[in-house]
């Protein structure tokens, strides 16, 4: 059985953490999937936006410390970084998000815990059900998050609550994950309001898109002068692009574009 199912429908990927017995619990096996996945759906050029989610009402409850822990040298092996990507199995199996070049969306419901939280922030957005549960539970056990949690925590909710979270190991609902930034929508039903949202996004060239989410990754905390830099150099490739042309033509006719494959 796959550990990572993957749905593709009109450009919109649905993948799954699928062990819903165990709430999607985190295993080598499944963190292996999740790096697999996202590289394969990286180089798909039709791709319009990818929708992230747990089967069976939950998002994963972290890692399965009983599954890891059973397989020491497996374990390690993950654990040593691959020096062309400078991550580890368990950090690109939330980084390697950040590498896919569409817009990539986290529905969460139920538990979102330890290596869930750094998964979901490996997301460029995350809509939650507003009683779903949240923690950085890492600190309970004496140790950090190191799935790339450390720098996407405190990109997306500032220094000081990332550390209050990661030294705390606080138990937060969705509504508190939301007011502190961790979530950035409340739904009912996350991965329907995640699914209008990717295909609001379709509604954008691809070309646009993977060059803002390149910008912003690329560029958050570097100098004024190299962002505007990269600026130039992305809206240069951009404005001899077919894409735009479309994009342009579709919004002075009012039309709905329909555009070719990402360069």
């Amino acid at each position: 059985m796959a550990l990572v199912t993957t749905t593709i429908s009109d450009g919109i990927a649905q993948v799954r953490l699928n062990r819903p017995d165990k709430l999607n619990a985190l295993t080598l096996d499944l963190l292996t999937e999740l790096v697999e996945t996202a590289r394969t759906l990286g180089k798909d050029k039709s791709l319009r936006a990818v929708v992230i989610a747990g089967e069976g009402g939950s998002f994963t409850a972290g890692l399965d410390f009983a599954s890891v822990l059973k397989e020491p040298k497996k374990m390690w092996t993950a654990f040593a970084p691959r020096p062309w990507r400078g991550t580890n199995t368990f950090q690109e199996a939330a980084w390697a998000w950040r590498r896919v070049p569409v817009p990539v969306i986290a529905a969460i419901e139920g538990h979102c815990l330890g290596g869930g939280v750094q998964i979901a922030l490996g997301a460029d957005f995350r809509f939650a059900t507003p009683d779903s549960t949240w923690s950085v539970l890492e600190g309970k056990w004496g140790i950090i998050p190191d799935m790339s949690g450390m720098r996407s925590m405190a990109e997306v909710v500032g220094l000081e609550t990332a550390k209050r979270l990661t030294m705390t190991a606080q138990m937060l609902t969705g509504e508190e994950a939301h007011r502190l930034g961790l979530v950035g929508e409340l739904s009912a039903d996350p991965i329907a309001s995640a699914t209008a949202f990717a295909r609001q996004l379709a509604e954008r060239s691809p070309d646009a898109l993977a060059a803002t989410k390149r910008i912003f990754l690329d560029t958050w905390g570097a100098s004024p002068r190299k962002v505007f830099r990269r600026e130039r150099f992305e809206q240069l490739k951009l404005l001899v692009g077919t894409n735009t042309k479309i994009a342009q033509k579709a919004a002075f006719k009012k039309e709905k574009p329909v555009y070719e494959p990402r360069r």
